[in-house]
């Protein structure tokens, strides 16, 4: 296991100094290049609602995931490894209910952002 991880860390290394030095593309442009098309306020907010909804559902799926497998391999294991599944569950909680509450937040950011655009 740990010589695939270094030859996995050393293929990586490798592409990104061929895609630092080899590749030469640049992706600028400058203001003349801006067109000046607005988005509406309606279609920003359906596919910021998108985002959170896809985010959030994949999340919740891959969260609910890991807490089987820890749940199996806590039935699984041995006296010790109970003791480690133990100390990685806490973490887990944690994150696990960022991902739950992520849509709760951000639609609490974009309620604040509105409120601050509408006194301006």
């Amino acid at each position: 296991m740990k010589i695939l991880k270094k030859i996995l860390v050393i293929l990586l290394t490798i592409l990104l100094f061929i895609s630092i030095f080899y590749i030469d593309k640049t992706f600028a442009f400058s203001v003349t290049d801006l067109t000046g098309t607005q988005i509406s306020n309606t279609e920003l907010t359906s596919t910021g609602n998108r985002i959170i909804t896809i985010l959030t559902t994949v999340g919740a799926v891959l969260s609910v995931i890991v807490l089987i497998i820890l749940g199996l391999k806590y039935m699984m294991g041995s006296v010790e490894e109970k003791a480690e599944y133990k100390k990685t569950l806490m973490p887990y909680i944690i994150g696990a209910a960022f991902i739950f509450a992520a849509s709760t937040i951000a639609g609490a950011i974009y309620r604040i952002a509105i409120n601050l655009g509408n006194l301006g």
